[in-house]
């Protein structure tokens, strides 16, 4: 069964941004499965948009800075 993005619904989403990247905090649930932490990282472009990127590693400061993000989404994982 292929994926469809109409069973795939988003219970949590937070953001933690600077002026070259943003840092998405979510929790998703597909096909009222399993709920699961989505870590995504995106990268701002020379125009200005954010586009997306590999998450690769994190440094101490976004570390740091998405960790209240991921605890406020254990509530919604319950």
């Amino acid at each position: 069964m292929p994926y469809d993005r109409s069973l795939d619904d988003c219970l949590f989403t937070k953001s933690w941004e600077t002026a070259a990247e943003r840092l998405t905090v979510s929790v998703y649930s597909y096909n009222n499965g399993p709920k699961k932490l989505q870590i995504t990282r995106e990268n701002k472009t020379a125009a200005g948009e954010f586009r997306f990127a590999k998450l690769g590693r994190l440094s101490k400061e976004e570390i740091t800075s998405i960790l209240p993000l991921i605890q406020e989404s254990l509530k919604d994982m319950e």
